[in-house]
């Protein structure tokens, strides 16, 4: 009887010995979900770009059903990732500095506009949702250093913003139902 009892007792040691392992691994399970960035998108830090201030990043836009081309291999951009990035742009700036354009990631949905103040290079622009969808674009004129340069904005929140010189949105396959995949090293850069 008592190797019964024994067997009994170290059983039910087994038993929580197992259940206490299950719960850890249960709590590092959810504690590596919590530790994604917010953005599913942005999976990968920005590195530096040649462009000082601004950190470069690798996106990818998906055509809508526009007839236009896929963008192909991913592209690179300047990142405008913070207030400050994001309030500079590209101001007082005369080319890209051979990036593809500059993405402006917000941390959460946004409506406010952009303008082209001290901007000296014609500029078209996208706006995209947190989805990565497409939510409208604009044509944005070059603008002196005034306080009374035109606004531009979409009409609907949006997540990203992504300039390129004017006209160019089209031959990225940017438009009505396109999506964008913002994150990564960019290649070759």
């Amino acid at each position: 009887m008592a190797v019964a009892a024994d067997t009994e007792v170290g059983t039910r040691r087994l038993q929580r010995a197992i259940a206490l392992l299950a719960l850890l691994g249960l709590a590092a399970l959810f504690r590596a979900g919590t530790a994604r960035p917010l953005d599913p998108f942005l999976v990968n830090e920005p590195v530096p770009s040649k462009v000082p201030g601004f950190p470069q990043v690798a996106f990818r836009v998906r055509p809508g059903a526009t007839g236009t081309a896929a963008s192909g291999p991913s592209l690179c951009a300047l990142l405008a990732d913070t207030e400050q990035r994001r309030q500079t742009g590209l101001m007082a700036r005369h080319d890209l500095g051979g990036y593809d354009g500059m993405v402006f990631r917000f941390p959460a949905q946004a409506t406010s506009s952009f303008y082209m103040r001290n901007t000296p290079l014609p500029l078209s622009i996208a706006w995209f949702d947190a989805s990565g969808r497409f939510v409208g674009s604009a044509d944005m004129a070059p603008c002196p250093d005034r306080p009374d340069c035109p606004l531009y904005g979409p009409n609907r929140p949006y997540l990203f913003g992504l300039e390129v010189t004017q006209g160019g949105l089209k031959a990225l396959g940017v438009g009505p139902g396109s999506s964008i995949a913002v994150g990564g090293a960019c290649a070759g850069h």
